[in-house]
Order: structure tokens, then sequence, then C-alpha cells
């Protein structure tokens, strides 16, 4: 009997403990649940709206802090999805066990997983998972590594093999020496750099960034100039006046609304999401995918099911297919311990009506013969590697079993004498067939595919498994190119994985490192990419995929990563995901002109209003009024509605080339009411202020009309709400938004205005349709 080596002794094991040999937990921290908080609230853009709302207070009219309250709900849906994120994030753990067992001072011991050190003797059995790289110093394994490296067949361990962490034994026992702990660990260094925060790339959420930026750069120079201009110009504006005007001018170039618009927007997107099974763990990756231009998937688990299923049965030349499908049936059902390929079998033939005959003996699989059999009274069949059943005798037969090696795995069935005592085959063996097993293909595989490549995707289909394989199932489900593979053990440079990329859509045996250079290379070529997977070697690409996808009934790790998981594991659920990107988006262009207006005409104005002689025509309650009607609600309705609109263009271009006609008209309204009124009517601030705020809130109803076209009943109900409210605060309200009574005088001037911004407007927005639209068809 074979003494059971002694491992490490208690000193030995401290030594190294205390050199920190240790397999500790190294998981890279994420930022605390305080961090987001503060990075949330201490922000540039709520730092100016802060400033602003103190001004405010110095002057006792709390009614015109109200824009505050828009600021609050942007910090409380930012903090809420961060630590969403967080929770998420924290949970991604690749290796799962909390124990293992050890040999020290000739005993096996539990230990926890963070209590190994280096040399340790660990035991592994069937079912357990590698806690630590290691090194096989005795026994032999079938170990199973596709969650890291996609490879879904068993590999044979023996003395002198790499145990990967993470890795799982399927059969067989082993003793191996641990060789890395901590953070040199495989596994480790895949979570680690998974957990790393990654900057959310989103179109939308950089342009409300920029505008951010540039009115933080202009605002307090300008609005340091319009005070000065209305307090010590010698009109005898009052400090508080002063103060409210300069706010309302400031309040008004942020459009603070849009990015709550923007929040609110995007969480509707995920409520609607989960009632399709799809969870969204960050919102702006809506967006992302509704943009991608190239789809990264993995074979297994996304094109197929992870399980595994009969492609088909062939008789060789002269041999009886009814015997060939008994022998199958017979040495399936003999199997006392079936994997996935013999409960394949098993169901085929079960399905086929075929009856298995009972064995009486058994020769288990073996990774050194790579085949299995069974004899059943007077005869005795075998099932494995064609090679190593025939052996030389092979070559009449192998070309018939390479043609139907392109699509699947190939196992030959011969029948044969018998055993002998050690299990090895009596006689010459005689082929009966071949049984052609692939991954079970999902059936709504095709038809997703079809939706992306009718939405000019490019499907790129990456795998760790052969790659004749792979690109036999993707030529099953329609990937354009699929005749064309390419084996990613050839790529050995960066050049040679970016030309690939470029050129091929199928590749098999790629390494997990490999899967995230082709992402790399391809945001390099200018590409919007998506990634789906479902295992740890997915987890790389994912992290720095534009958008990422994965299967719940996956890996902890690559769902934990991910960006969109899909609840039901059922790929047919990313149309849906896109068309709701879609609709958020386009609809987002279209509400974010209303805020637009407001901000080109603030920034506008308050540059005018430093150098003409009179105070600032608007107060923040009345820019409230303004925002309220012909902004917030409007766009709030807008964007909700449906639209599968392909995205056309650049977000930023698309609102500004929609805002500036409305912008235009209301500062030439603004600025002809200020000198009309003043200088030829003799009109007190309070009756130019009443007719700027309802000509302004008259070319946010223009601009709401356009974009209601062509109109529903939804859409004419909220034109109703937005003018009957504009005209209940002008006269129930006219008080709390310091509106005047109209005079005969006013009356006529604001009809004249009307009528004048109103033919200015549909010229302009006819004018920047044109050109925004011949400009689209360029870029197309």
């Amino acid at each position: 009997m074979v003494e059971e080596p002694r491992g490490l002794t208690a000193a030995e094991v401290a030594e190294r403990v205390a050199r920190g040999d240790v397999n500790a937990d190294v998981d890279v921290k994420t930022r605390s649940i305080k961090q987001i908080v503060l990075e949330n609230i201490c922000t540039l853009f709520n730092a100016i709206n802060v400033i602003l709302a103190a001004f405010v207070l110095i002057t006792g009219s709390y009614k015109n802090m109200l824009f505050m309250i828009v600021i609050a709900c942007n910090v409380v849906i930012g903090i809420v999805q961060e630590i969403r994120s967080k929770i998420t994030t924290d949970r991604l753990s690749i290796v799962a066990g909390s124990h293992a067992t050890v040999v020290r001072d000739g005993e096996r011991v539990e230990v926890p997983l963070h209590e190994i050190v280096r040399d340790d003797l660990i035991v592994l059995g069937r079912g357990d998972q590698v806690p630590a790289d290691a090194v096989v110093v005795s026994g032999a394994a079938d170990v199973n590594e596709s969650l890291l490296t996609g490879e879904s067949n068993l590999i044979k361990k023996a003395e002198g093999a790499e145990l990967m962490s993470g890795s799982f034994v399927n059969a067989g026992t082993v003793r191996a020496r641990v060789v890395h702990v901590g953070h040199e660990n495989y596994a480790a260094k895949i979570s680690a750099e998974a957990k790393q925060h990654k900057k959310v790339n989103s179109e939308i959420m950089n342009s409300l960034n920029r505008i951010i930026k540039f009115v933080s750069f202009v605002i307090f120079p300008v609005g340091a100039l319009l005070f000065a201009r209305q307090f010590f110009s010698g009109e005898g504006v009052e400090l508080n006046n002063a103060i409210l005007s300069t706010v309302a001018a400031l309040v008004g170039m942020i459009p603070e609304g849009l990015i709550l618009l923007t929040s609110t927007v995007l969480a509707v997107a995920v409520i609607r999401l989960a009632k399709s099974k799809v969870l969204v763990q960050q919102l702006y990756c809506i967006e992302t995918l509704a943009r991608v231009d190239t789809l990264c998937l993995d074979k297994t688990g996304t094109i197929t099911t992870g399980a595994m299923e009969v492609a088909s049965i062939e008789a060789v030349d002269g041999a009886d297919e009814a015997e060939l499908c008994r022998a199958l049936a017979s040495l399936a059902a003999a199997d006392e311990d079936p994997n996935e390929t013999a409960q394949a079998v098993a169901a085929h033939c079960a399905a086929g009506g075929f009856e298995p005959l009972p064995a009486s003996r058994v020769v288990p699989f073996s990774s050194d013969k790579k085949w299995s059999g069974a004899a059943f009274g007077e005869c005795a069949y075998v099932m494995g590697a064609g090679k190593f059943v025939l052996g030389d005798a092979f070559v009449v037969v192998e070309e018939q079993a390479a043609a139907l090696a392109a699509t699947a795995r190939v196992l030959l069935v011969a029948r044969v004498e018998g055993f002998d005592e050690d299990g090895g085959i009596v006689g010459a063996p005689v082929p009966l067939g071949f049984v052609a097993i692939h991954d079970q293909i999902r059936s709504t595989a095709a038809e997703t595919i079809g939706y992306f490549k009718d939405q000019d995707v490019t499907v790129n289909v990456i795998s760790g498994d052969d790659p004749r394989t792979v690109a036999g199932i993707a030529a099953q489900v329609g990937v354009d190119g699929a005749d064309a593979y390419v084996d990613a053990t050839t790529l050995e440079t960066p050049e040679q994985v970016a030309e690939a990329v470029e050129r091929y859509h199928v590749f098999g045996r790629v390494k997990p490192e490999q899967k995230k250079q082709f992402v790399v290379a391809l945001q390099k070529r200018g590409h919007v990419v998506a990634m789906t997977g479902d295992g740890v070697n997915d987890t790389l690409a994912l992290k720095q995929a534009d958008c990422s996808v994965a299967m719940a009934a996956g890996s902890d790790a690559a769902r934990n990563v991910a960006q969109l998981v899909l609840v039901d594991n059922d790929f047919a659920s990313m149309p849906k995901v896109v068309a709701e990107g879609r609709r958020s988006i386009n609809n987002l262009q279209r509400s974010a002109s209303l805020f637009l207006v407001k901000t080109l005409l603030s920034m506008s104005l308050a540059v005018l209003f430093v150098l003409l002689p009179w105070q600032y025509p608007f107060q923040p309650i009345q820019m409230t009024l303004i925002s309220a009607f012909t902004i917030g609600i409007p766009s709030f309705v807008l964007a909700l509605e449906p639209n599968k609109d392909r995205i056309r263009g650049r977000f930023l271009e698309n609102v500004i080339v929609k805002s500036i006609p409305g912008a235009v008209c209301a500062v030439l309204a603004v600025l002809t009411v200020n000198v009309v009124g003043r200088l030829a009517l003799g009109f007190d601030y309070g009756q130019v202020s009443t007719l700027c705020v309802l000509l302004t809130a008259w070319v946010g109803s223009m601009l709401i009309v356009r974009l209601s076209v062509p109109f529903t009943p939804i859409r004419t109900a909220l034109l109703v709400v937005v003018v009957g409210g504009t005209v209940l605060g002008a006269t129930l309200l006219h008080g709390l938004f310091g509106i005047v009574p109209f005079t005969l005088e006013m009356t006529v001037l604001f009809v004249a205005c009307a009528v004048g911004v109103a033919a200015v407007f549909h010229w302009l927005y006819g004018v920047f349709g044109r050109w925004h639209g011949a400009r689209l068809a360029k870029m197309a």
C-alpha cells in the first residue's frame, strides 16, 4: 500500500504564512458606498447649482429655489444605480468553494481556501474545484477547464500536469502541489481584471458632460459681468433683483432637467426589459447596444444551449444500421455514470425506440484508451475515438469520419469479441459506424442572428472549441463567412489579431486573453462592440466590450461583470434590447432639443444683456414655469413613446440642429420686446418680463408641434396640457410667476411678435432640417 505523502509540516506552513505565501483574498476592492455617495454629490454640476441656490437664499425668495428639486433627483438616481452596480460587482467570484483538503504532517485536514500556502499538498476528487494553481504529483483525473478556457472537452491530468484554479475535477483523484497563491493564481488574475472600474462608454453621457463643462467654463464670468452690469449700472436695480435676474440667466444655461430625463428614460427601459426577462445592470448599456455595429458571440450557451445532442448516426459500408443503433442504445444504458455524451446518445436512441441489451460486463471510459465498452451476452461493443479503437485500420473509414467531424464530435462504434482481464479489446474490432454529437443549437439562434444581419451588425463567433466545429454551427445559424475560419492558436501578434478580426467572422481555440484582444482590435478600428458569453473565459472580453451580455445560467463571474443578463438564457431577447435602446435614444434626442433651446437662449441673452442697458427679463421662478410646461412635461411624454427607427448621426449634433431655430426665434422675440416695449411703448420691467416669458413659451410650443408631427391622440393631449398649463400659470397663478395683467399695447406687441417669430421659426426649421438630412445621407 502506497503511504500517504506527509505534505508540509506545521513549521513549514508558519514559515510560508510569515513570508506572505498564502492564498489570501486579493480581490480588487470596489469603491465604497461612502465614496459613491460623495462622488455623486460632490460634482461640478451640483456645486454650480448649490452656489446659485445659496444666492437665491440670500434674497429670501424661496420660491425661486424650486430648481434644486431636479438636482436632488439626479443625485439620488445616480447613487442608487452605482450602489446597485457595486453590489453586483462585489459578488464576482471565480473560485466558489470555501474549504479544501490538504495533507499536513501526514494527515488530511480541511482548511479554508485563504489558508492554503505555497507548496501545500492538496487532495482533489470528483466534483472538487481547484482552489489554487498546482502541479499534479500523483494520481490522474479528468479535468473540466471549460469555465476558464471555453474548451468543452475533458482534459487528462496525470503526474506533472498543471491544474488551473477555477477548473473542476470531473473524474479521478489527484494530489497536487500548490505553485501559485493569492493574486498569482490564474483565476485571481481574471477576477481582478474583471473587477477594475470601467468608465462607461456612452455618447449621450459624453455629450451631456461636454455641455456641462462648456457651461461651467462660461457661467461664472458671464454671471459676474451680468450682475455687475445690472447692480452697478446706476439704474436703480436693487441687490435682490439683480441677484435673482442673474441666477435666472445662469440656471437657464444648465440643462439639469435633461440629465434627469436621461436617467428616468433609461430607468423606464430597465423596467420594461425586466418584464421581458432581461436584467440591466448598467443604465447606459441600453444606449450602447442600440449603437453596436459588431456583435461577438461565444458559441456555448449563446448560440447553443450547452447541452449535447446527436447530430447524425451513419453506418459504414456493409454494416447493419439497426445493429449500430442497438449497440449505441446498449452502450449508453450500460454506463452507470453517464456523461453528457452518453446522455445525448441515450436520449436519441430512446426517441428512436431502440431497446438496450442487458450488460454483463462494463469497461468504463479511460482517457488513456479513449473508449468505453460493454459485453452483452454473446456480443460486445465499444465506442470512442476511431484511431484508438481501430488503430492503423482506421484509415479505411477515416474519410467518412472527417466529413462528419466538420460540424460535430465524432465517435466510432465497433463490434468486438470481448475484453481481457485488464479491460483490453480481444480480437480485431469490426467498425459498425459513427455517431456525430454536437452542442444543441437554440431554436431561435438563426432568427436572432438574421435580425442583426438585417440591422447591418457584423456577427463574429468566438469560441474555445475546435474551429471546424464552431464554423459548422455558425453556418447552420446563418453567420456570414462561416466557411472561412481561423484557429486562434496561429495568431501570435497583435497585428495578426487585428488583421484576422477584420477579415474573418469565425474563430476557434480562442484563449480568454485573446477574446479580449479581439474586442480591443475591433474597438481600435472604430467599431462599437457587443460581447456575449457565459463562462469565466469570457469575462475579460465582456469587461472590455462596449456592451456585454451574459446568460443567467452561466458562471457567476460572467453574470456579475456583464451589463445585461438574459434571465431566461435566451439569446432571442436581444432584439428587444436593441428596440428598447432605439426607443430611448431616438426619443431622448427629440426631447433633448427642448432643453437645449433653453440653454442656448439663456447663454445668448446673458451675453447680450451684459452689453444692453436693461435688466435681464427673467426670474428663476419664471424659468421654472417655462421649463415645466414647454420642456419638462413634453419631454417626458415624447421620450416614452414607441420608436423603432434606426439611430442616425451623433446625439449632440442631432439635438443642436433642432434646438437652434427655437433658440434664435426666442432671442429675437426677447430683443424685440425690450427694444420696442421699453423705447417705444414705455413698458416697465414687469410688463417686459411678462411678454418675454409668454413669447418664450410660444416658441417652445411651436417646437413641440414640430416634434409631435405626425399627431397622435397622446400628442394632441400633450399640446392641450402645454397650452392650458401655461395659460393657467399666467392667469390664476400670475402672482407666483411674476406675470402682470395685459394691456392693449402688450396684447398688440405680443400678437405681432408671435406671428413674426412663427414665420422665422418655420423657415429656419426647414433650412436646418434639409441641411441635416443631406449630412446624414452622406454619412450613410
